[in-house]
């Protein structure tokens, strides 16, 4: 592939809600623009983006995916992202290197919650926006309804400038305002000019709102406006351009991915209205002192790119999609990790499409690649000349709000399993993964369910591991609800030296994490060489509680009284000694199970608080106020027992259509409810059997 300016790149992520026709719209572009030579279909497994074998397998798009191409005389890198919410991480990443942001919408469906969420990543991460109505040829596509939804929901920067021409839901033509020319499309998809049609004052009224639009960007424009006079072409293209470039327009495109129709006057608007990786790819980042630095989008200064994807393939090896803001990324430099201060080694430079390489001798500044063998670069990483080293500032991807146990399939599988749990956290910012040493269990934890489902899928496919999924434990806790005092002796007579320990041990409730020992103990009954024995053995006993083997918090021990014997006292027998007062304290001071409370912000439309709060009260929950959020949510604040929210993260997006989201931090211990715990008791026997 040839080399291009930052001038001549468009770098264009395609977004968008799930089912509203992304990958058939890439593939459409590609095929149009020559450099593809089959117009593939999601069904059939064979689109260029859609390459991953749980992509094909499930039909929608799990992670984002580079295809570049050209247009003229200007190369387009696209980057098509997931619109399912489970792989969201694929979306940021995605939108994470690009100036501009193509949010396909569905005709049939209109503005949808993966519409509001992809305009907000846009609008936060300071690109520019363009709407795509696909699905024109669609039954009960509507394109008027879905514009004035982008209106109401995106406001007055939203402007048409391809609109159809309908008659009986059926469209006749396709309208580009800014040329005032109308076209049809054959069932190839090439486009013939035609007649305007008679559309009254619509046509009128619209083009008459792009007018205001471009004199809005420009004071010499606005004057000329005032004045009456009609702008020349590129007038209106380099208004429109500008304002898409500040932010103040949205143009509004339309057509159908599947029969090709408008598809090339998106691309034409995609290389005259986006900006250009030179006019918008300058990034601020950090130079070594902290300080900020201005990085600009030229070929001319030192070096200066960032890793903002990783593939961990256990085959192909691993991978690093790489930006490059400024200079040039070369087998002649060896850049420094401005995370881990030392250089990289690069392996061979390659230009992506698809699953496809092409190797490269350089990378120019506002361009996008990627490197193989990078050793230690993850994503989010700086790469820079040693002479000018800066980091860029990290994308913060969505936290992993689902967590699930793994069930190993055969013994020996541990260390391959965390081996390729490791690979995939690689790859995946959005996935986590514990091995919890309490409940013996390693969780993964994701975004949802189908997240989750496909890194076991992974798991399986790509490091030959199978695994199955359970519900994660509990880590309870046990302790005491009175004070009592007993006795705890231990002795034994054998052939030779005996065993003899004596205590008195006072056992009560305190407010620690485990064991307060103290001992007080007069004329020497038991000797100070004892106590620390003593110690030992209740130390050692709290691991495990009288009622279901958890661990105990909360208990205050202290020696008062005991005896001993001159030769067969020793260390161990105190600690046995000890051990028997516990045992026997313990099943008198009222034994209780504590559960895990957290402290839960849910943030959800108006319109859902009732459901989630009535939800809460249903899990036990104690819902502490609400207060209104961004974005139009409100925050409910609650505590919740965390044995009560597996599956919430199921249940607040399907309740919300996945507008909310939700914050659990654990916050303390409280007692079980006692009707639960049988229930519990019952569980822990059965986990200690399994064991």
């Amino acid at each position: 592939m040839r080399q291009y300016l930052a001038g001549k790149i468009r770098n264009v992520a395609l977004a968008g809600h799930s089912s509203a026709g992304k990958t058939s719209l890439a593939e459409a572009l590609l095929y149009k623009a020559g450099a593809s030579d089959r117009l593939g279909k999601v069904a059939d497994g064979n689109t260029v983006c859609d390459f991953d074998p749980e992509e094909i397998k499930r039909q929608v798009t799990v992670s984002s995916a580079i295809a570049p191409f050209s247009w003229g005389s200007t190369k387009i890198n696209l980057i098509d992202t997931p619109g399912l919410f489970d792989f969201a991480g694929g979306m940021y990443e995605g939108v994470r290197p690009v100036e501009s942001v193509l949010i396909a919408v569905s005709a049939k469906s209109g503005v949808s919650v993966g519409t509001e969420k992809a305009y907000k990543l846009a609008q936060e991460l300071h690109k520019a926006k363009m709407f795509f109505v696909n699905k024109m040829d669609a039954e009960h596509g509507d394109f008027y309804k879905v514009l004035e939804e982008l209106k109401a929901a995106f406001g007055p920067s939203v402007c048409p400038i391809v609109v159809p021409y309908v008659e009986d839901h059926k469209v006749l033509c396709y309208i580009n305002l800014i040329d005032n020319k109308a076209y049809t499309y054959d069932a190839s998809g090439n486009p013939a000019e035609t007649d305007m049609p008679d559309f009254g004052h619509r046509v009128e009224g619209l083009t008459a709102a792009i007018s205001e639009a471009v004199a809005e960007t420009d004071e010499a424009l606005f004057e000329k406006y005032f004045s009456g006079e009609a702008f020349t072409r590129d007038e209106i293209l380099k208004g429109i351009h500008d304002g898409v470039q500040k932010g103040a327009i949205t143009p509004v495109l339309c057509g159908s991915a599947l029969n090709l129709a408008g598809v090339d006057m998106l691309l034409d608007c995609m290389v005259d209205l986006l900006p250009s990786a030179w006019e918008e790819g300058a990034e601020l980042a950090s130079d070594k002192d902290g300080e900020p630095v201005e990085i600009a989008c030229t070929d001319e200064a030192p070096l200066a790119a960032y890793v903002f994807k990783t593939v961990a393939d256990p085959f192909v090896g691993k991978l690093s999609f790489i930006k490059v803001v400024s200079g040039k990324l070369s087998s002649e430099i060896t850049p420094v990790n401005a995370r881990t201060g030392e250089p990289e080694r690069l392996g061979k430079i390659v230009y992506i499409k698809g699953k496809k390489q092409e190797d490269t001798a350089f990378i120019t500044a506002g361009d996008i690649g990627a490197v193989t063998k990078l050793s230690s670069a993850m994503t989010g990483d700086s790469l820079c000349d040693p002479k000018r080293v800066v980091s860029f500032e990290e994308l913060k991807f969505p936290a992993p709000c689902l967590s699930m146990a793994i069930k190993l399939g055969g013994k020996g599988d541990d260390g391959k399993v965390a081996g390729g749990l490791q690979r995939l956290m690689e790859e995946d910012p959005t996935m986590g993964y514990e091995n919890n040493v309490e409940t013996k269990q390693q969780l993964i934890s994701g975004l949802g369910e189908q997240h989750i489902d496909v890194i076991v899928s992974k798991l399986k496919s790509k490091f030959g591991v199978e695994v199955g999924l359970v519900a994660p434990r509990v880590a309870y806790r046990e302790t005491i609800r009175k004070k009592v005092k007993v006795e705890g002796k231990h002795k034994k007579q054998t052939g030779g030296h005996g065993q003899f320990g004596h205590v008195w041990i006072e056992f009560e409730p305190c407010d620690s994490d485990g064991l307060f020992f103290e001992e007080k103990v007069f004329g020497g009954a038991v000797p100070k060489g004892f106590f620390p024995a003593v110690e030992k053995g209740l130390q050692d006993c709290i691991k495990h509680g009288v009622l279901a083997g958890y661990p105990v918090v909360g208990l205050h021990a202290t020696l008062v009284d005991g005896s001993y014997h001159p030769v067969d006292s020793s260390e161990m027998a105190f600690k046995m000694a000890a051990s028997i007062a516990y045992k026997e304290g313990m099943a008198q001071a009222s034994p209780v199970i504590l559960e895990p409370i957290g402290n839960l912000k849910a943030y959800v439309p108006e319109s859902n608080t009732g459901d989630i709060m009535g939800e809460l009260n249903k899990r036990r929950g104690r819902v502490l106020g609400m207060n209104p959020a961004s974005d139009g949510l409100t925050e409910i604040e609650a505590e919740v027992p965390m044995s009560e929210m597996s599956d919430f993260a199921t249940l607040i997006r399907s309740t919300t259509q996945g507008r909310g989201y939700f914050e659990l931090a654990f916050a303390r211990y409280e007692q079980l409810p006692q009707m639960l715990e049988a229930k519990v008791i019952e569980d822990a026997k059965a986990m200690k059997e399994e064991e």
